[in-house]
């Protein structure tokens, strides 16, 4: 009962960890950008051309395929 709970768990700590500078990902809220920084427990992701904003590390929710910000 608890082990598609902790599959996923572990899944999500993976992409927290392979977060790095370029990956594309979109946040629990729906805000897709481009990592440009990488602390210990924040990222910074680039929304716009210049505009960027500090997300926790745990709210990001996925990592997208390069090239998807362009294709949007």
């Amino acid at each position: 009962m608890w082990r598609p709970q902790a599959k996923r768990a572990k899944e999500h700590k993976n992409l927290i960890a392979s977060l790095a500078k370029g990956t594309e990902v979109v946040t629990g809220g729906g805000v897709l950008g481009k990592v440009s920084k990488v602390d210990d427990n924040y990222v910074v992701l680039e929304v716009a051309e210049g505009v960027e904003m500090k997300f926790q590390k745990s709210s990001v929710a996925a990592v997208l395929p390069k090239g998807t910000l362009k294709s949007i």
